[in-house]
């Protein structure tokens, strides 16, 4: 074999550089990955315009829902009656072509109900697995706090582990798995508080309240023949969200966010008003969220803003306050507000 040798770059057969031929992969590479990101970013525009659709004058609320969502995170959506909780869900279920399920909680709801199990058919005497309600990419569960805390344990494995274990063996539920669960916070009669470790699970809980004046006279124009939701039709299937959740991951975040990450979570565990801070889940979280938020505003890097922004939504309802402070008006939300503005801001 005969070897060139030049003191400058080998040529290559064309004439072009060895130089020149990397440079025009690299920028063909990089145009490919912006033709990505903007189909990536041109669904979720698709997703949020459906759900304004059907929620009006509530964007705040939507761009926390598609966070938590981008973020592969449970959400909590607490709110009295008549706000829109129910339909929010479903709207954002029905704009993703995946398999969606609604489980009612009432008292005498059981997890079998939920998890599914074994089938006896008389036909042949054998046992054939009935997959629940859980078995779905998108899960409704309409008043969680109405089931008994047995019926709400069947929710931990799967919110956690994305697996449920019948009979001594494991199931793996579909990918991804998100679950979307309401309660009315006023109305104690016949409910159980959610435990700790079932709260700890979901990432964010956040609230709709009610709209202003003008967003509800829409909402009743909007309404006067047929449903919003009737509309709504898909616009994202599980391919394309679980291609944007994993661009989310790659979001940077700087040592020096991560530091006040665990620095704001680290005070409510010293804070004598408080009697459970947050846990290293909600560090986690709390950081997944941030990316997932900066991702949204087209960014590439978290800012301690992201931070400042989610931390409420995020850490309060993990928070468990003392009984004497909790009966002077002292809040989970209020605890994570006054962390937030005291401690030092990185640059």
């Amino acid at each position: 074999m005969r070897l060139r040798h030049c003191n400058a770059l080998a040529m290559m057969d064309d004439g072009t550089t060895g130089t020149q031929d990397y440079d025009e992969r690299t920028t063909i590479n990089d145009l490919r990955k912006e033709e990505i990101m903007s189909e990536l970013r041109d669904g979720l525009l698709r997703l949020k315009s459906n759900l304004v659709e059907v929620i009006r004058g509530k964007e705040g609320v939507i761009d926390q829902l598609l966070i938590a969502l981008l973020a592969d995170g449970h959400i909590l959506i607490e709110d009295v009656p008549g706000t829109g909780k129910t339909t929010l869900a479903k709207a954002l279920a029905v704009s993703l072509t995946a398999g969606f399920s609604r489980i009612q909680f009432t008292p005498d709801l059981l997890p079998t109900d939920i998890i599914g199990g074994m089938v006896y058919s008389s036909a042949d005497g054998s046992f054939t697995f009935r997959p629940g309600p859980i078995h779905a990419n998108i899960v409704l569960v309409d008043e969680i706090n109405r089931a008994s805390p047995r019926t709400q344990s069947a929710l931990l494995e799967a919110m956690s582990e994305r697996q449920v274990t019948i009979e001594g063996e494991t199931r793996f539920l579909p990918s991804p798995f998100w679950v979307v669960a309401t309660q009315n916070p006023i109305e104690h009669n016949g409910t159980y508080p959610l435990p700790e470790a079932q709260l700890d699970r979901f990432s964010m809980r956040i609230s709709l309240g009610y709209p202003e004046h003008q967003y509800e006279v829409q909402l009743l124009n909007d309404q006067e023949f047929v449903h919003p939701l009737s509309k709504v039709t898909a616009v994202m299937d599980t391919a394309l969200l679980a291609s944007i959740q994993q661009e989310v991951k790659k979001v940077e975040v700087e040592a020096s966010v991560l530091d006040y990450i665990v620095r704001l979570v680290g005070k409510t565990r010293k804070d004598e008003r408080l009697r459970l801070g947050a846990s290293p889940r909600g560090a986690l979280d709390l950081r997944r969220c941030a990316q997932a938020a900066a991702f949204l505003d087209d960014r590439n890097a978290v800012r301690p803003s992201d931070v400042q922004r989610f931390a409420v939504p995020v850490l309060a309802h993990r928070l468990i306050v003392e009984v004497k402070a909790k009966h002077s008006g002292l809040t989970g939300e209020m605890v994570v507000e006054e962390i937030v503005k005291s401690e030092s801001v990185p640059a």
